[in-house]
């Protein structure tokens, strides 16, 4: 019999392919509630954990729901069954469901949010609009004697600097002479005070996480046979472009507009709105620039690159008007605009990170894609 994980392990997956520090500093992203000792046999993803789900996530046994849209985004002093919130977490208690919320750190990542609404347009050649920066890293420069140089080089590596990708223990060194003269109150290894002293030395360069700067001087001040070792510990330019960041941006074989639009829709599960297209239907579009959720935050951004249409969510008439109004003036006349229903655009994400779990988890769990739509729009005349 395969073996169920206990909700510890399903979370550190999570946790890893969409790390909660990525997400934004006003989002409510992780584990909401669940015991980590418990076994989780069956998953049910959806994208807002409203009553309704939180029932189909009960009736069916899951024992862990997956939602992208937190419950509790705003601060709350209660969660009496009296209100949605309440009715839906009082829901997912009794039937001892936990609740795990991938918001705005699961737009961003590698097989998130605006990756999987990229895959589902079909959009090759992806990258991110706006690249997450890369982490902060350092390089520590000292200066040690030559037949100290390998101890003092082992000791910054094992305290975790010179980790390149899948590399480790690397840097740079190169010989040199150094020069010193010991003042009175000093305690030299070598040369004495008063009197100008040259040693063969090695200048060892090697980066490190910024977040390990105050371990790595701790580890080479203790390792350096010198009283006081000269060294300094410059911040590195983030010169890094990742797969991660906001946003995607790829291209489709050229196609009229028109066309490019009913590829979206027939591509999304339908809604009230369906699909809004500001533009000429007849003309040629080839880059795709995309955003999963609320994307009227990149507009500006988007007149900065080179596509040829932009689809995400919830545009607003005077931010979509002067968009267009100033892509109007471009050299070919900006991008278009496609609207598209905000759970419609996020539901894309729910197959792939469901796919993504069952590889990993194996026969041991069972994973469903909730039915139900969370659009609140239910009618257009």
């Amino acid at each position: 019999m395969a073996q169920v994980p206990a909700l510890d392990d399903v979370v550190r997956l999570l946790h890893q392919w969409y790390p909660p520090h990525t997400a934004e500093s006003w989002d409510a992203v992780g584990l909401v509630w669940g015991e980590l000792d418990q076994r989780v046999g069956k998953i049910l993803f959806a994208v807002d954990p409203t009553p309704e789900v939180a029932q189909e996530a009960a009736e069916w046994g899951a024992d862990l729901l997956v939602v992208h849209h937190p419950l509790f985004l705003k601060p709350v002093h209660g969660v009496a069954a009296t209100t949605p919130k309440g009715r839906t977490l009082t829901t997912l208690i009794k039937a001892g469901c936990a609740l795990l919320t991938a918001h705005t750190n699961a737009d961003q990542a590698l097989g998130g949010v605006s990756e999987a609404l990229a895959t589902a347009l079909g959009l090759g050649e992806q990258q991110p609009i706006t690249p997450a920066p890369g982490d902060p890293v350092d390089k520590l420069t000292v200066y040690v004697p030559t037949d100290a140089a390998a101890i003092v080089r082992a000791a910054i590596a094992e305290a975790g600097a010179g980790q390149i990708g899948n590399y480790d223990f690397a840097s740079f060194s190169s010989d040199g002479t150094g020069r010193f003269r010991p003042l009175d109150g000093a305690e030299p290894m070598i040369g004495t005070v008063g009197a100008i002293e040259e040693v063969a030395e090695v200048r060892i360069e090697a980066v490190l996480p910024r977040g390990r700067r105050a371990a790595v001087v701790r580890a080479m001040r203790a390792a350096h046979p010198y009283e006081e070792p000269a060294y300094d510990v410059v911040e590195v330019a983030d010169s890094e472009i990742g797969a991660t960041g906001t946003g995607r941006i790829g291209t489709i074989a050229r196609m009229p507009l028109g066309e490019f639009a009913q590829i979206v829709a027939d591509a999304l599960p339908p809604t009230a709105q369906g699909v809004r297209v500001a533009g000429d239907p007849a003309r040629s579009v080839r880059r795709i620039a995309v955003c999963g959720g609320a994307g009227d935050f990149l507009l500006d951004t988007i007149l900065r690159t080179d596509a040829d249409v932009y689809v995400t969510s919830d545009l607003r008439h005077h931010p979509a008007a002067e968009f267009l109004e100033r892509a109007a003036g471009g050299e070919d006349g900006g991008p278009a605009l496609i609207d598209v229903a905000h759970y419609a655009a996020e539901s894309t994400w729910l197959p792939v990170v469901e796919a993504r779990l069952r590889e990993v988890l194996g026969e041991g769990v069972e994973t469903r894609v909730s039915e139900i739509n969370t659009d609140p729009w239910t009618m257009r005349l």
